[in-house]
């Protein structure tokens, strides 16, 4: 046994604080933590020491002493190691300039504690928009890690209880978006049917009925935006509130007209492939169709009488004259419209015209331009060999060459008249057609008259160039230029004929160019005179004005040509002229592939359905039935963002109708750039007891869904013995 003597009993002096005497295997590990001279200790400890006590109170098995600027901590090595890293991101958070309360320093010390990669400092930090003074930034990991998936996805989804900051969040991201012009409008909606509710029972107007139901992206809005540039926003469709169900509504007829690479075609006769004619004059496929039901429906009317359906919250390019000083365009509904069409007497809304179509290119049995010299001062009647008539021989010239391909020559009879016949052919010989008559029974035009041409559809429904070639033989004989002081040089057209006028409406359209007509009726007019004599006039006449887009010379004649280049042609326009009610209709809408989502409807008007440079939110979004949540999600056009929020424990559907936002997990989850971010009691950030309500609830709805299942089993139990 050995003699060396028995340790002295310490337990009688209790507790031996740091620094004391106490052997080294009886002392807590320590460490001294020295904050730089030009840190106010009063701003890391706060006020009486606030954040020093919440400090203590969450390391209760730890010791903080704090003498000058140095913090001596003791303890269990992880706390200290822990409070460390806290006093460390602390300082990082006052050097960037904010304050520090006693709830970032619990949130800090509860992202401490999951081992999480992010820093603290780097959540409580982030700026996401900054108004009166005021800065929104995310104040949990949950958060911060919801705000990133936003920067990073075009799609996201904020699940998770009351109070996680789900929509403001979004909302800030939104209103930062528009801010740095990354997305040109902000649309914000949820479900406006609730508890069973409809609008139509709700008393008041459209706007007292979903008011109610908006009311916390409005206020979340006042938050972030200048309370005065708001209703400013709101007027010019930049920020749009609206329930989720006025969003499905962008929609026309179903008799409507739309324009493909092969000609019009009935509207609700798409499906998801066919090809569209977008804005650019290329083909593009249809991505998306949606029946919509009954619904009213609004004319809209351009001034040059182009026209077209659809309903109150179809979408519509256009731009005001500041929108055109600032070289961008805004997308708004049709109901927003009515009632603003007019600036000081001027109109205000301007609509993009159409670049050339491009049909599909087919062979043609005459030279266009032939086609179009004939048209306007041809015989076509074949009852004789065909002829044509022109003051200067330039346009005869003209036709002979584009003609030859066919044989034929322009014989000049005398005066001013041409006859088509090929040469050596005459009296006496094998008698075979004439080419030209050939061509014109071929394409439906032998026998008409000056008041029953048309252009046939071959040309129409044919490659730019050879329209082009078509209405400029039209305009060499039958148009002409006219030109004002002052002004640059519009083209003028006439014809007799109805369908002649509506063919080369069609022509300058297709081409981008805007054509107004009027008409000149044929009773009451002055006789004109021929030859010494009165002619009376037997046909109304068609007046066209036409401008054509840049590029586009109107004139082949040289003396036409030299007038119009004086001045130029000017740049087509069209603006909206009218907005008027128009009964109901079955309609439907589309989704196209085209970067700007637009496509051609009747009259080559430009009109789209889908939202594009937009961030949209849709919020409560567990009160959408799944084919709400397919419609919604259906409308995202290029570059747009899409945030959906919700709480998938308190839907208000009625009994048997799944959540639309449940399913949706089900069928996007893992899907590239859809992220679905999941948010806790942890990130509530309002009163403290919202939290411990929410674990609550989460605790007693488990103990619900396992009593069954005791009771089950207790049951079969019983009945084994």
């Amino acid at each position: 046994m050995s003699d060396a003597p028995a340790p002295p009993d310490l337990s009688a002096l209790g507790d031996l604080p740091d620094g004391s005497d106490a052997p080294p295997s009886q002392r807590a590990p320590q460490h001294t933590v020295v904050i730089p001279d030009d840190v106010s200790m009063v701003s890391l400890l706060g006020p009486r020491d606030e954040l020093l006590r919440t400090m203590e109170r969450a390391f209760p098995h730890a010791e903080i002493h704090v003498r000058g600027n140095e913090f001596r901590i003791s303890g269990a090595s992880a706390d200290v190691a822990l409070i460390e890293r806290l006093i460390d991101e602390l300082l990082v958070v006052i050097d960037s300039g904010l304050p520090l309360n006693r709830d970032a320093v619990e949130r800090s010390i509860g992202m401490l504690r999951t081992q999480s990669a992010q820093r603290p400092a780097d959540v409580l930090t982030m700026n996401i928009v900054s108004n009166r003074g005021r800065t929104i930034r995310p104040k949990t990991l949950g958060q911060k890690e919801y705000v990133d998936a936003i920067d990073d996805n075009t799609i996201v989804f904020g699940i998770g209880p009351a109070g996680t900051g789900k929509t403001y969040l979004a909302m800030a991201k939104a209103v930062a978006a528009l801010q740095a012009k990354q997305v040109n409008r902000i649309i914000l909606t949820r479900p406006a049917v609730e508890a069973g509710e409809r609008l139509g029972f709700l008393p008041g107007t459209l706007t007292d009925k979903i008011d109610p139901y908006l009311r916390p992206l409005y206020d979340a809005l006042h938050d972030m935006v200048d309370p005065e540039s708001i209703p400013r926003l709101l007027a010019a469709g930049t920020i749009e509130v609206a329930p989720l169900a006025y969003m499905r509504g962008r929609a026309q007829p179903v008799d409507t007209q739309v324009l493909t690479p092969t000609g019009w075609q009935r509207f609700g006769d798409l499906r998801v492939g066919d090809l569209v004619i977008g804005s650019n004059g290329q083909p593009t496929p249809v991505i998306g169709v949606h029946p919509q039901g009954i619904k009213p429906v609004y004319r809209v009317t351009s001034q040059d009488g182009a026209s077209t359906l659809a309903c109150g919250e179809h979408l519509w390019t256009v731009r005001t004259k500041d929108d055109k000083r600032r070289g961008r365009w805004r997308t708004l509904q049709t109901s927003e419209m009515i009632g603003r069409l007019r600036s000081l007497h001027t109109h205000r809304f301007e609509l993009p015209v159409v670049d050339p179509v491009q049909f599909v290119e087919r062979d043609v049995p005459m030279h266009p331009y032939a086609l179009g010299l004939l048209l306007g001062d041809g015989c076509l009647t074949t009852r004789t060999t065909p002829s044509f008539t022109t003051a200067g021989p330039d346009l005869a010239e003209s036709l002979e060459r584009v003609l030859a391909p066919l044989g034929v020559e322009a014989s000049c009879k005398g005066g001013h008249d041409y006859t088509l016949r090929r040469p050596g052919v005459g009296r006496g010989g094998v008698g075979t057609a004439n080419p030209v008559t050939a061509v014109l029974r071929d394409i439906g035009l032998a026998g008409t008259t000056s008041a029953t041409k048309f252009v046939p559809e071959v040309y129409k429904l044919n490659a730019s160039w050879v329209r082009f070639a078509v209405l400029q033989g039209l305009l060499d004989t039958d148009g002409g230029p006219v030109v004002q002081r002052g002004r640059t040089c519009r083209v003028q057209y006439s014809t007799t004929s109805d369908q002649l006028r509506d063919d080369v409406i069609f022509l300058v359209r297709s081409l981008g160019g805007v054509a107004y007509t009027r008409t000149r009726l044929a009773e009451g007019r002055p006789p004109g005179r021929a030859k010494g004599r009165d002619v009376p006039y037997r046909h109304d006449a068609h007046v066209l004005d036409i401008r054509l887009p840049e590029g586009l010379a109107p004139f082949g004649l040289k003396r036409k040509r030299v007038a119009y280049d004086l001045t130029g042609g000017g740049r087509p326009q069209r603006y909206i002229h009218a907005i008027e009610p128009e009964g109901e209709a079955e309609t439907m809408c589309i989704q196209v592939a085209a970067s700007d989502s637009l496509y051609v409807t009747e009259d080559f008007l430009l009109t789209h359905n889908t939202l594009n440079s937009a961030f949209i939110i849709l919020d409560e979004a567990q009160n959408t039935t799944p084919e709400q949540m397919k419609m919604f999600l259906t409308r995202l056009g290029f570059g747009s963002k899409m945030v959906v929020t919700g709480d998938v424990t308190q839907v208000d559907l009625p009994g048997g109708t799944r959540s639309g936002l449940r399913v949706v997990r089900e069928i996007l989850q893992g899907v590239d750039d859809i992220h679905f971010s999941e948010l806790s009691a942890d990130d509530v950030v309002r009163h403290r007891l919202v939290g411990a309500i929410v674990d609550a609830y989460g605790t007693w709805d488990e103990q619900q869904r396992r009593r069954p299942h005791a009771a089950g089993e207790a049951g079969r139990g019983q009945e084994r013995r």
